[in-house]
């Protein structure tokens, strides 16, 4: 599975005081991730804060 501390989904609610997964799901996404029916998680974003840096050189 990916590693959702490394993904740009997984960010930090302050309301919560925790981190939460803000992929925005339609009802039946929703109920498949929520079922674990995958192996990896096809949500995953890497949160890679440079690749906007890369393709300006």
């Amino acid at each position: 599975m990916a590693n959702c501390e490394a993904c740009a989904n997984y960010q930090y609610e302050e309301e919560y005081g925790y981190y939460i997964c803000n992929a925005s799901l339609d009802e039946d996404e929703m109920g498949r991730f929520l079922s674990g029916s995958f192996s990896e998680c096809p949500y995953f974003q890497l949160d890679d804060e440079y690749a906007v840096v890369r393709k300006q050189m």
